[in-house]
């Protein structure tokens, strides 16, 4: 479905077979006001799923506004892997604790929890803003998330927790070339588009503190920048405390997603 298509099926409340049937019906006066007002907002280069409200992940309906980052199809990679290392565990599902950080709209930590109902869902984010729209996302989907305010973990009841599986889509664009980027990314959250110098300082703190919060074999999985698979993974190596594992790529076969386990 392309933009124009998405625009009027969600305007129309309707189907694309549904819309492609009905072509020729005119538009209510509230219909077309709004499709006005959405196309001029969309030629400024505000992006359509903030336009909407909302988007789609997973299969399942997320709000957005620009508290959060949109949500992108590459993210699905980290939670269909996650999906696969959670039922391949030989414990019993709902003994196992899977941590989110940096969850933003919830996208990761809710479709999680929607096809893990039974798995133990922590997610965290520094921006209070962000959780907000989180809660009204397990809300929207009907699933129980343990949602905490911290930078990492930087607050007690994250300090002595270990999990099973930590999942984290960080920053990872270098701060220089943010503004560089196509319109759309000028809407989106700077603080969750931005990596520091060189886009890694997030993959820095991660390999020093995250380790002692796993358990033994506990895994981590991570979405990674283009180019960034070498350098992120050269990051790990050198903290002995994480070992690769498996490195998934996208659908543009860019190295995306990279897996390791506790040493």
């Amino acid at each position: 479905m392309n933009e124009p298509e998405l625009l009027f099926s969600q305007t129309l409340g309707c189907d694309l077979f549904t819309l492609r049937l009905n072509k020729d019906r005119r538009l209510a006066r509230k219909e077309s006001s709004f499709i006005a007002s959405a196309l001029k907002r969309r030629i400024k280069g505000e992006p359509l799923q903030y336009i909407l409200g909302e988007t789609e992940f997973m299969g399942l309906r997320f709000k957005l506004d620009k508290r959060v980052l949109i949500p992108r199809p590459e993210t699905e990679l980290i939670v269909e892997k996650a999906i696969r290392l959670v039922r391949s565990y030989g414990l019993e599902v709902r003994d196992l604790d899977v941590l989110d950080l940096g969850t933003g709209s919830g996208c990761i930590a809710v479709s999680l929890a929607k096809f893990l109902p039974e798995v133990k869902i922590t997610a965290t984010d520094i921006s209070k803003e962000a959780l907000d729209v989180a809660r009204e996302n397990a809300k929207l989907n009907n699933v129980s998330i343990n949602f905490l305010q911290a930078d990492f973990f930087s607050i007690y009841n994250l300090q002595p927790m270990t999990y099973n599986l930590i999942i984290s889509n960080p920053p990872y664009i270098a701060e220089a070339e943010i503004d560089s980027l196509q319109p759309e990314i000028r809407y989106e959250p700077r603080i969750a588009l931005n990596g520091g110098a060189d886009g890694l300082d997030f993959y820095r703190r991660l390999a020093v503190e995250i380790p002692c919060h796993m358990k033994e074999k506990g895994l981590l999985v991570l979405e990674m920048g283009f180019g960034q698979s070498g350098a992120v993974k050269s990051i790990f190596k050198m903290s002995g405390k994480l070992i690769e594992k498996e490195s998934i790529r996208d659908y543009n076969n860019i190295e995306r997603v990279l897996v390791l386990e506790r040493a």
